[in-house]
């Protein structure tokens, strides 16, 4: 996505001036080299460097100020307009692993299970502020990013490489509970997906705002978040158990059989998953200039 000063595309003007003047032998015209002039070359390669500094920007520094516009207002629960989430969804989509200096082949990727425990996933910090966040989550094959809200939260993840199964969900709006702490929600996706493949979105009330992750290969998710997580905002992140629909039964909630499969109840925990180990490691890709 980044742009760069191509020389060899431009139409080069003549820098010769020709003088009607005539030389002190006859009638020989005199050819003045303004190109052959010191001072000429010096501004002309001034000039040239000012033009690539202008037009190079790296693909992260693109999407760092894309955010910076789509998440201008930075407030919970307010949704990017159309034309801004598509801005934003065609620089991600563009970003490729080498683009955030990550492949395959770094540690990150070789953790292994130990025991019931999953594969340590990284994460990889890159930018935060009290609008956006970005970075990205390293997962083994086999690691697992356990189901998971973003509340008030609109959340664009891009799979960098790997193959990757994602379930998600949506609330059931003024849906019975059969406790205070469990909720019915339907499934919005549960499928495999592997790179390249398009931006996933979801929003704060729809899209799959609750999800979790499972890698089946190695996979690398470029994650931003507007706004972030906070607790002082009221944004925490809330994991949670997912139940068949016929574990429980509730008066007032019915569900046409064929559709039961659809339908979840998710419980909330009281505690992260002791299984889930996330180390937070230094993003080495290029910088980023605020």
């Amino acid at each position: 996505m980044g742009t760069g000063t191509v020389l060899s595309g431009r139409v080069r003007k003549d820098l010769s001036e020709i003088s009607n003047k005539t030389n002190s032998n006859g009638n020989i015209p005199v050819t003045k080299s303004i190109a052959s002039s010191p001072e000429n070359r010096s501004k002309s390669r001034k000039k040239i460097q000012r033009r690539s500094k202008k037009a190079v920007i790296s693909p992260v520094q693109k999407l760092f100020e894309t955010c910076n516009k789509v998440f201008a207002d930075g407030k919970s629960g307010i949704v990017p307009s159309q034309e801004n989430i598509e801005m934003l969804r065609a620089v991600l989509d563009k970003i490729k692993p080498e683009d955030v200096d990550v492949s395959p082949n770094m540690p990150y990727f070789r953790s292994k299970s130990v025991g019931d425990r999953s594969p340590i996933v990284t994460y990889l910090h890159i930018y935060k502020c009290h609008k956006f966040s970005m970075g990205i989550f390293c997962l083994p094959p086999s690691g697992v990013i356990p189901l998971h809200n973003h509340p008030e939260m609109t959340v664009f993840s891009k799979l960098l490489f790997g193959t990757m199964h994602i379930k998600s969900y949506d609330w059931v709006a003024d849906s019975p509970q059969p406790s205070s702490d469990t909720r019915l929600a339907k499934v919005k996706v549960d499928s495999e997906f592997t790179a390249p493949c398009d931006t996933s979105i979801l929003y704060p009330a729809d899209g799959g705002n609750m999800h979790c992750f499972t890698a089946k290969t190695a996979c690398a998710v470029l994650d931003v978040l507007g706004p972030p997580y906070s607790d002082p905002a009221g944004r925490h992140c809330t994991y949670y158990f997912d139940y068949p629909f016929s574990r429980f039964s509730v008066d007032g909630v019915a569900v046409a059989e064929e559709e039961k499969e659809r339908y979840e109840w998710l419980k909330e925990r009281e505690e992260e998953p002791e299984d889930l180990t996330v180390m937070a490691m230094m993003y080495s890709g290029p910088t980023i200039k605020e």
